[in-house]
């Protein structure tokens, strides 16, 4: 289990205020001061740090690309970069198949991170296997999302590693310096010793246990920055994602940082200069160094390794956790309820789960890999808490979103007939709901809200197989309790609007973008990666839209600049909590569009919904595939 919470106490640290420099020092040191004084910056200090007796092989504020540091080869098959400052090692270790490094109790507490392949990792008298896995672009048939393992051990264990049959890349971190690592670098005048810092934090993992890093919160370190914090006795591996275009102004902390760039770009601010830094660069920042940046266009996604470890980062780590946790149970964990593509009815690609009357009813969706439909291998599929399921409908039509109607029915979005119907658990169709607009067809029915009046809202991104749409855009359209239908925005206003939402008092409407700013996409939009909200008026119209939340982007997403994060189904619950499916996992946000937290799946989720008896689990179909997850939270459905 994971260790959230910390005791005051830790580092002695003492504030100053330097007014003057006295006595010799780096030759930065007279910049640095004054910067300190322009800036008004605080200055404290960490009392009794050990000196390593090594010089860091990287010269302060001065960024140096990886490839121009010092390499070492570990062991026949393995070859290390090494860089290092006053406490932490960091090592970038390439593995060939099955390649060793060998047995060796520990003189340094160790993070390791796999990055690419699996190794086998012996700690003491076990083992365990560790792997990574990139992310995969979803098509129509599957998706993979990112897993990288890592592992915290402590001084005096003994460790071996061993690399897979395709062999691995993986990130070690070390402090105190790791004096073999040195050695064989070819570092003349190694101390037999070095020492550790003297008082520690605690670790916010258990030492020995394997996890995904993905698993780890995102904690806010300020505007534009989360972070996945992983922190030992004696320093900290704080895995940063900076947004496009955030500022982060001078500053100073009394840690040493390095800091090593995984992807996208920015300017860093150093003393009174400023360095382009891009992916496997990398710089130490000196304790009460001056520095900051400015992010691109890309964002940047950087590991800082801090020494010692930074109290004020855990206990941030510690309040995002106490807020996820009120929804999210410690102790709760993802559970595969179907694997449809061992079990029959296959499943291909799952959709709008809703609860009603005791059972989950969802879409399956036929594509192939480049999303070509088949309503003749679609259904709508009705499932038991137990996971055991049948098909009610079969080759009748391509559903996607669903919601509960009236009578014990359910509405449906016929995407691919361009219809929404009312229709029995038996699979029998009642009712066409709506069809058409202006004299033309709807395009793609693709997700649907009722509200307390028995009128709906649905989104129709167009995605449909016509190359001619009938439509004049992509739009959400709200039909009365009467029948009569209105486009409630217009053509185009979202890229693509997909998950559609409302407000438990009903007094509030929801609307995501699933794609935006795409080279390949024919529409682009102002409403980017937002959640948008909207007030509801008497007549179902809607008025005073405004961002409500941002969703999170993947670095691929970020690399070719568009704004796309998938979002697809959104759930809610009585408290107005907002759960939204998305390339990145299940984010969660507040009803005031603060960010909680995030679920993570091994594969992309598509939608989700709440269910069971008490209405606190959380079904989530992600291609195949349905998980489900308990909450603390009690789901919002509007059953008419």
């Amino acid at each position: 289990m994971i260790n959230r919470f910390y005791k005051a106490g830790g580092f002695l640290l003492f504030i100053v205020f330097i007014t003057a420099c006295n006595g010799s020092g780096p030759e930065w040191e007279a910049t640095n001061q004054q910067l300190i004084e322009t800036h008004e910056l605080e200055v404290r200090h960490i009392s009794d740090l050990p000196e390593p007796g090594v010089s860091s092989n990287l010269k302060e504020a001065e960024v140096t690309d990886l490839s121009q540091l010092t390499k070492a080869e570990l062991s026949p098959g393995v070859v290390a970069s090494l860089f290092w400052g006053a406490g932490n090692m960091g090592a970038m270790i390439t593995m060939e198949p099955n390649s060793v490094i060998e047995e060796k109790v520990l003189d340094a507490d160790r993070f390791a991170i796999i990055l690419e392949g699996s190794v086998q990792q012996m700690i003491d008298d076990a083992s365990v296997t560790m792997h990574a896995r990139p992310r995969e672009a979803p098509d129509g048939t599957h998706s993979v999302t990112p897993k990288n393992d890592f592992v915290y051990i402590e001084k005096g264990t003994r460790s071996m590693v061993t690399a897979g049959p395709e062999g691995a890349r993986l990130m070690e971190v070390y402090s105190p310096l790791r004096i073999d690592y040195l050695t064989q670098a070819g570092i003349s005048d190694v101390p037999e010793n070095i020492s550790d810092v003297q008082e520690y934090l605690p670790p916010n993992v258990e030492p020995g246990q394997v996890y995904d890093l993905y698993d780890i919160q995102l904690t806010k370190l300020a505007d534009g920055a989360f972070s996945r914090l992983l922190s030992g006795r004696n320093m900290q591996l704080s895995f940063i994602s900076m947004a496009p275009g955030s500022v982060f102004p001078h500053h100073i902390h009394p840690q040493e940082q390095i800091m090593f760039v995984l992807r996208g770009e920015c300017e860093e601010i150093l003393l009174d200069g400023k360095q382009k830094m891009t992916a496997n660069d990398v710089v130490r920042i000196p304790g009460n160094m001056v520095h900051g940046a400015e992010i691109g266009p890309l964002g940047c996604d950087a590991l800082d390794i801090f020494w010692p470890a930074r109290a004020d980062y855990l206990e941030k780590e510690a309040d995002r956790y106490e807020v996820f946790h009120s929804i999210i149970p410690e102790e709760a964990e993802v559970e595969l309820v179907i694997d449809g593509g061992e079990t029959k009815p296959e499943l291909t690609f799952t959709e709008g789960p809703k609860w009603m009357n005791g059972k989950l009813y969802f879409s399956n969706m036929y594509f192939d890999q480049q999303w070509n439909a088949d309503p003749a291998q679609s259904s709508i599929v009705e499932m038991d808490p137990d996971g055991s399921y049948r098909n009610i409908t079969q080759g009748q039509m391509q559903a996607n979103g669903l919601y509960p109607y009236k009578n014990g029915n359910l509405i449906v979005c016929d995407m691919m007939g361009h219809r929404l119907v009312e229709m029995t658990t038996e699979g029998k169709v009642v009712e066409v709901l709506a069809h058409e607009y202006n004299g033309n067809p709807v395009d793609g029915p693709n997700d649907v809200v009722t509200d307390s009046k028995g009128g709906f809202y649905f989104t129709d991104p167009q995605f449909t197989m016509e190359e001619e749409k009938f439509q004049p855009g992509r739009a959400v359209y709200y039909v009365s309790n009467s029948g009569d239908i209105d486009r409630i925005v217009e053509p185009n206003e979202f890229a693509m609007p997909n998950g559609i939402l409302l407000s438990p008092d009903g007094k509030t409407l929801y609307i995501n973008n699933c794609y935006d700013d795409e080279s390949w996409y024919p529409v682009k939009s102002e409403k980017d990666n937002f959640i948008w909200a909207y007030d509801v008026n008497e007549d179902g119209s809607i008025s005073n839209g405004r961002k409500f939340a941002e969703l999170f982007l993947t670095g691929e997403v970020l690399d070719r600049q568009a704004t796309s994060s998938s979002a697809d189904g959104m759930a809610i619950d009585k408290d107005g909590n907002i759960y939204v499916a998305t390339y990145y996992g299940v984010q969660i946000f507040s009803n005031t569009g603060q960010y909680i937290g995030m679920i993570n799946l091994p594969s992309f989720p598509v939608s989700l919904g709440f269910g069971d008896d008490d209405m606190k689990t959380l079904y989530i179909v992600s291609y195949d595939k349905v998980f489900k997850i308990r909450t603390k939270k009690e789901g919002y459905v509007n059953y008419l």
